[in-house]
C-alpha cells in the first residue's frame, strides 16, 4: 500500500475525500447526462448546434467561479471548515431539486441554467477543499494528499459519466432521483470530516466582487513562484477542459464512435491522470518536487501534437462501438496518447497545488486559493470561448488540440523563463534520480518551522544539490565562492538563492555580506546550511571544521543539526581521481549514497569539536 492510500484510513482525510468524491461525482453525473442528452440523444440537435450547447454549458459551469470565488475564500478563512462544508452540502441538496425537476419536464434550457447554481456551489467549496489540506496533513503527506484528490476528482468525472449513460438510459425520472440521492450521502459523509481551526477568524467579510477579486490576485502575486504556479493551474485547467468539453464530439465525429467509446477514452484519460498523481509522489520522494512539472508539461505537448497526427478516421453511416474501436489496431495510438495526456497531467498538475498549499501564508490560503479558482475560472471561460470560435470559424477539433498542444509549449516555456526554480529543481531531480539513489536516513530530524542551521562534510560539488532533493525546506546555502560560480552549477546555486562567502583574506567585504545575509534568513525562520570545511575534501577524509559556523549560531541562536553524506567519493563529481568531472562516471550510474541526519543541538551546546564529531560518527566508515 503506497503512503497516499494509508491516508484512506485516517478520520482527518477519508470523510473530506469521500465528500469531495461524492461532490465531483455529482456535479459530472447532472453535466454528463445533460452532455448525452445534447449528443447523443437530441436527435434534432445537429453537430454545430452540438457544440454551440456543450461550450455554453460549459461556460454556465464555470462562470461563477470567477463571480463569487473571492467571497468563498474570506469565508473558507474566517469560519471553521467542517461546519461551512456542511453548510455548502444542504445548499448542493436543494440545487439538486431544482435539477431533479428539470429532469423530469427534460426542459435543457432549465437544465443549463441550473448549471450556473452548480457551478456557484462548487465555487464555495473550491477554497475550502484545498485550504483544509495542508491544515490536516503533515508536510510529508500533502504530494499523497493531493495525488489522491486529483485522482479521485478525475475518478469522479469518469464515473459520473458511466453512470449518468446507464441511469439516463433507464428515463430521465432516474436520473433525477439520483442526483438528489447521492447530494444526500454527499452531506452525510460531510458530517464526519473533523473540525478545523478558521486560519483567520478576525476577518471582516467585503461583498465589494471587484475590489476583493484585485485583493486577492494581490495576496497571490506576493510569492513570485506561487502566484506563477496558480498561473500554471489555471493554464493545465484551459487544456483539460477542452479536452473534456469536446471529447463526445471528436468521438462521435472525428473517430465515428459511440457514447461507449467516449466512455472509454475519458476512462482512459482519468486513469492516466490517477497514474501520474501517484508516479508524481513516488518520483518525489513525498517532497513537494516542482521539478517534476516541466516533463509533464513536455508530456502535454508531445502527446497533443500526436494525437493530431495519429487519429485514425473511423466515420461511417453508423457509430462504432468499443469493440469494433479496439479491434482495429489503427485506434490503439490515439488510445495511448490520450492515456499519456493524462500520465502527464497528473505528473503536471499534483506539485502545483502542493506548492501553492505549502508556501502560502497560512492567515491568506484560502484566499490565495480563491484566486487560483478565479484565475482557472478565467481560463476555463477562455477555453469554452477558445473551442466554440474556433470550430465556428471551420476548425475541426484534431486541429485545435493541435493548436493548443504548441500552446501549451509556449505557456510553459515563458513560465519557466519567469521562475527559473522549476528547471533548477528539474536538474536537481535528475541528479537524485538518475546519477544517484540516495538512502535518506533519519532527516525528519530536521524541524518543519522555525530557523535551523544545517552542517555537512562537503565531498563533491554536488554536495548541495543532494541536499535540496532531499530536504522538505527550501534551504539557503553558505558555500565558498569559487563552487557557487561552477559553470552549469551556477545556476542551481544561484537560482536557491546560495549565498557565496570568501575567506577574510580574499574578500573580506563578501565574507560580511555572506554572514549578513545567513543572519537574514535566519530572522526569516529558513534554514541555512553550511559546509564548515571550507572546502571539498582532497582525500576524501574530513577537514578541520572552520569557524564561521560559531559566527552564525552566535549571532543568530539556532539548532544545529549535523548531516553526513555517504558514498559520495569516487564519484564523478569528487576528486578521488584528481580533478572532478575528469573521469565519466566512475561508479556508474544510479550508484548508491546515503544522507543521513543526526540529533538537533542547541546553539549553547555546539563547539567545533562536538559538530565535527557529530559529522564524523554519522559519516562512519563509509567514504
Amino acid at each position: 500500500m503506497t503512503d497516499s492510500m494509508k491516508l484512506l484510513r485516517k478520520k482527518r482525510f477519508l470523510p473530506f475525500f469521500l465528500t469531495q468524491l461524492l461532490g465531483a461525482f455529482n456535479d459530472n453525473l447532472f453535466k454528463n447526462g445533460l452532455t448525452i442528452l445534447i449528443a447523443f440523444q437530441a436527435a434534432s440537435i445537429n453537430q454545430e448546434s452540438s457544440n454551440t450547447l456543450v461550450n455554453i454549458a460549459a461556460g454556465l459551469f464555470i462562470l461563477p467561479f470567477f463571480l463569487f470565488s473571492p467571497i468563498a475564500g474570506q469565508l473558507a478563512d474566517k469560519f471553521e471548515k467542517s461546519m461551512l462544508i456542511r453548510r455548502i452540502k444542504l445548499l448542493e441538496i436543494l440545487i439538486m431539486l431544482l435539477g431533479a425537476y428539470a429532469f423530469v419536464i427534460e426542459n435543457t434550457g432549465l437544465l443549463i441554467a441550473i448549471l450556473f447554481l452548480m457551478g456557484t456551489q462548487s465555487a464555495l467549496f473550491g477554497p475550502v477543499k484545498y485550504s483544509l489540506l495542508p491544515q490536516a496533513l503533515k508536510d510529508e503527506e500533502l504530494v499523497g494528499g493531493n495525488a489522491l484528490v486529483e485522482f479521485g476528482t478525475f475518478l469522479a468525472i469518469l464515473l459520473g459519466l458511466i453512470a449518468s449513460v446507464f441511469i439516463i438510459g433507464l428515463g430521465v425520472g432516474s436520473i433525477a432521483v439520483a442526483v438528489v440521492l447521492f447530494a444526500c450521502i454527499g452531506y452525510w459523509a460531510s458530517r464526519s470530516i473533523p473540525a478545523l481551526p478558521a486560519a483567520a477568524p478576525e476577518l471582516q467579510i467585503s461583498f465589494n466582487l471587484v475590489r476583493q477579486t484585485v485583493s486577492i490576485i494581490s495576496d497571490a502575486r506576493e510569492n513570485t513562484t506561487v502566484f506563477y504556479s496558480v498561473m500554471g493551474i489555471s493554464w493545465f485547467w484551459f487544456i483539460g477542459i477542452t479536452y473534456v468539453t469536446q471529447l463526445p464530439n471528436f468521438v462521435r465525429y472525428d473517430l465515428g464512435g459511440d457514447k461507449e467509446v467516449y466512455i472509454l477514452l475519458l476512462a482512459m484519460f482519468s486513469i492516466g491522470i490517477g497514474i501520474g498523481s501517484f508516479l508524481c509522489e513516488k518520483m518525489s520522494g513525498r517532497i513537494v518536487e516542482i521539478g517534476l512539472v516541466p516533463i509533464g508539461a513536455l508530456g502535454l505537448t508531445l502527446f497533443g501534437v500526436d494525437i493530431y497526427f495519429n487519429q485514425a478516421l473511423n466515420v461511417g453511416d453508423s457509430l462504432i462501438g468499443p469493440a469494433v474501436f479496439i479491434g482495429d489496431s489503427a485506434n490503439f495510438h490515439v488510445m495511448l496518447d490520450i492515456v499519456m495526456l493524462g500520465v502527464s497531467g497528473g505528473i503536471y498538475i499534483v506539485p502545483l497545488y502542493a506548492l501553492v498549499q505549502q508556501r502560502s501564508e497560512e492567515k491568506k490560503r484560502s484566499r490565495i486559493i480563491a484566486a487560483n479558482n478565479v484565475l482557472n475560472a478565467l481560463f476555463m471561460v477562455a477555453a469554452s470561448l477558445y473551442g466554440l470560435f474556433a470550430l465556428k470559424a471551420g476548425i475541426d477539433i484534431p486541429t485545435l488540440f493541435l493548436i493548443m498542444a504548441l500552446m501549451n509549449a509556449a505557456v510553459a516555456i515563458f513560465i519557466f523563463m519567469l521562475v527559473p526554480e522549476f528547471i533548477m529543481r528539474l536538474l536537481v531531480w535528475l541528479l537524485v534520480h538518475s546519477v544517484y539513489r540516495v538512502n535518506k536516513i533519519d532527516l525528519e530530524k530536521i524541524p518543519d518551522h522555525g530557523p535551523v542551521v544545517l552542517v555537512c562534510n562537503h565531498v563533491s560539488f554536488v554536495d548541495a544539490l543532494v541536499l535540496i532533493g532531499c530536504i522538505r525546506r527550501p534551504i539557503r546555502f553558505v558555500m565558498y565562492y569559487k563552487i557557487f560560480q561552477t559553470p552549469i552549477l551556477s545556476f542551481v546555486f544561484k537560482t536557491a538563492n546560495a549565498i557565496p562567502i570568501a575567506g577574510a583574506k580574499e574578500n573580506p567585504a563578501l565574507m560580511k555580506k555572506a554572514f549578513d545575509q545567513a543572519s537574514a534568513a535566519l530572522n526569516d525562520d529558513e534554514i541555512v546550511c553550511i559546509f564548515p570545511e571550507g572546502k571539498i575534501t582532497d582525500t576524501g577524509e574530513m577537514d578541520e571544521f572552520k569557524a564561521g559556523i560559531k559566527r552564525i549560531i552566535k549571532r543568530d541562536p539556532a539548532p544545529v543539526v549535523p548531516l553526513a553524506l555517504r558514498g559520495l567519493w569516487g564519484s564523478f563529481f569528487s576528486r578521488k581521481y584528481g580533478n572532478a568531472m575528469s573521469r565519466l562516471f566512475p561508479r556508474g550510474l544510479f550508484s548508491k549514497i546515503d544522507l543521513v541526519a543526526g540529533d538537533a543541538i542547541a546553539a549553547g551546546d555546539v563547539s567545533l569539536e562536538s559538530l565535527s564529531s557529530a559529522v564524523l560518527q554519522l559519516r562512519g566508515d563509509r567514504l
